[in-house]
């Protein structure tokens, strides 16, 4: 007499009991079905190395002739290995021999139906089973024959948790550059790039078509250094200028012949900010110039937008005004509808902190059209900004409680300490941008990733496309 275990992956029993060799009869089968995921696909890739690009490399895969990402072909064939190790025979079951038939790849997105049906009982407790998988069109993937010797002793045991894992990825930056490399290379000053992480970090951008590099200081230095890295300098515009501060004046006044952004070398950030504040530099806005991190934080739906971490030390009311237009208009020109939560150690006004004050009087200052193009609120802890679950626990009833993409801190401290633990602690990634001059001025780190560095770069395109289009 034959029987049926049917089981889906994601609902497997919480007690795992085995079939032993004298209870299971030919004809008796099991099944489950899975989704596979693209991280799927990426796990078993890391496992087992395999970085063929027809299963990692989105962009081979949408090119001409292929159909998209397509699942290892073992991946698929390793499901065979849950069944018979969980379902039938179970626990206990010793694998012995495979034998595969891969007629059809899996592809991201298919739903596999995977059965084995016991087909010969051998002697030494010897199971024979034909498999078989299917995907959501009823396409057989795969066939085969595995043999395992199935256990002769009962065994039932709680089935053991297995370990959480997360995969670090940065698809956010990608739509990013992808977005600023559909626009026209951006002329950009690069100010003093005298070491190889500058220069490299201005090149790469110019290879990917996000910018169009004008380098400017003293060139026999920036020759020498490009000549050790194997890049080719030259064919660029160049500023032959003798030191970083005749290099951030010399910056300045190209960016008034036409150039619309300028891109931080290795000089001080001190440094290119004088340049850019001074009475005369024509540069100067109407607001306080101010940083943004914009942070790919895995395993987070949104770029989260932190300001400010770098130029303003302890911004009074009116800079902090000043510092959310800025970051509201930023996350405009990424193409995000604002959320703006004022950050502070708690979410109720306490006049004993000046930060709750501050965020109390923002959050009205938006509301009478001070601040414009985005909600504005708080103040809120840091959880009951960006974590629905934390908001609804403290009875926070607001569009951007738990929902915030915007985090405006109290201090550089705090924004330096939350950008920094986000960064390390969480696998974030983090470009920088200084807005509120005429033109935004991109910072970048020697310990910035390739991607980090272009993602800085596609936010200055970014925003100087915004500008032009609103203008």
């Amino acid at each position: 007499m034959s029987s049926t275990l049917a089981e889906g992956r994601g609902e497997a029993a919480d007690v795992l009991t085995n079939r032993t060799y004298d209870e299971i009869a030919v004809g008796d089968s099991a099944s489950l079905e899975h989704t596979i995921s693209r991280d799927d696909i990426a796990l078993f890739a890391l496992v087992t190395g395999d970085a063929n690009p027809t299963h990692v490399d989105p962009e081979y895969a949408a090119s001409p002739g292929k159909k998209g990402l397509t699942a290892h072909s073992l991946l698929g064939g390793s499901l065979l290995s849950a069944l018979l190790g969980d379902r039938l025979p179970g626990p206990g079951t010793v694998y012995r021999r495979q034998a595969f038939d891969f007629l059809k790849p899996p592809m991201q997105g298919d739903t596999l139906h995977v059965e084995i049906v016991a087909k010969e009982k051998q002697a030494g407790g010897i199971v024979a089973f034909d498999c078989r998988a299917t995907n959501q069109h009823g396409e057989t993937l795969f066939t085969g024959r595995a043999e395992v010797i199935a256990p002769t002793e009962k065994i039932s045991r709680v089935r053991a948790a297995l370990p959480k894992v997360g995969l670090k990825r940065h698809d956010k930056w990608n739509r990013l550059t992808a977005l600023a490399k559909s626009l026209d290379p951006l002329p950009t000053c690069v100010v003093y790039p005298c070491d190889e992480s500058s220069l490299r970090a201005a090149v790469e951008a110019a290879d990917e078509g996000i910018i169009e590099p004008i380098v400017v200081g003293p060139l026999e230095r920036i020759e020498a250094v490009a000549a050790n890295a194997g890049i080719n300098v030259l064919r660029f515009e160049c500023i032959d200028v003798p030191d970083a501060e005749a290099a951030a004046q010399a910056a300045v006044v190209r960016v008034n012949q036409g150039a619309q952004a300028l891109m931080k070398g290795s000089l001080h950030t001190d440094e290119l900010l004088k340049a850019v504040v001074a009475k005369d530099s024509g540069l100067r806005g109407s607001r306080r110039m101010s940083h943004c991190f914009v942070m790919d934080v895995p395993g987070h739906d949104d770029v989260l937008i932190v300001t400010d971490a770098a130029v303003n030390i302890a911004p009074t009311l009116d800079v902090k005004a000043d510092i959310v237009q800025n970051a509201i208009e930023l996350a405009r020109a990424l193409g995000i509808e604002p959320r703006v939560a004022i950050l502070s150690a708690v979410e109720t006004v306490n006049p004993k902190m000046q930060s709750t004050v501050d965020a109390a009087a923002l959050k009205h200052m938006a509301e009478r059209g001070q601040i414009t193009g985005g909600l504005v609120d708080g103040p809120f802890a840091f959880d009951n900004a960006i974590n629905l679950d934390a908001a609804r626990i403290k009875g926070i009833t607001s569009p951007v409680a738990g929902r915030a993409n915007v985090l405006v801190v109290p201090d550089i401290e705090a924004g330096n300490m939350l950008a920094k633990n986000l960064t390390f602690m969480a696998d974030a990634d983090a470009a920088g941008i200084v807005l509120g001059a005429l033109v935004p001025i991109v910072l970048t780190s020697r310990a910035d990733s390739v991607l980090t560095r272009l993602a800085s770069a596609a936010l200055a395109a970014l925003v100087v496309h915004h500008t032009s289009v609103a203008l």
